[in-house]
């Protein structure tokens, strides 16, 4: 199983980028993804999750207002949107999915330990 994360790159203060989640040798079916990221010299961190079936969705403080996560039936994909990008959001950004057959509990989805198969990472740098 994997997950392919996609869509990082660099872009000055105030600007936006799209990143995307796809599964391989799974699917998201009624699962929760999660995006976390990780910045140099620190711990990785929560940043935003969605419930595959219901669209429930779940933010870091320091990303409301600026970040939204989405999910494309279609595709089977999900995606970070992220707006007026900040230099402190300069990370390895990860995606990650929960159990095939249940989502993580409300209370719970910001612990990576809920987690079971991440991605490789994607490189966002916001620097002007």
């Amino acid at each position: 199983v994997q997950l392919q994360a996609s869509g990082g790159g660099s872009v000055q203060p105030g600007g936006s980028l799209r990143l995307s989640c796809a599964p391989s040798g799974r699917t998201f079916s009624s699962t929760t993804i999660g995006w976390f990221r990780q910045a140099p010299g620190k711990e990785r961190e929560f940043v935003t999750a969605v419930n595959w079936g219901g669209g429930s969705t779940y933010y870091a403080d320091s990303v409301k207002g600026r970040f939204t996560a989405s999910r494309d039936f279609a595709k089977g994909t999900v995606y970070l949107q992220m707006n007026s990008l900040k230099p402190e959001d300069t990370a390895l950004y990860y995606c990650a999915a929960g159990s095939r057959n249940a989502r993580i509990i409300t209370s719970q989805v910001r612990n990576e330990a809920r987690y079971i198969d991440w991605g490789q990472g994607t490189l966002v740098t916001v620097s002007s």
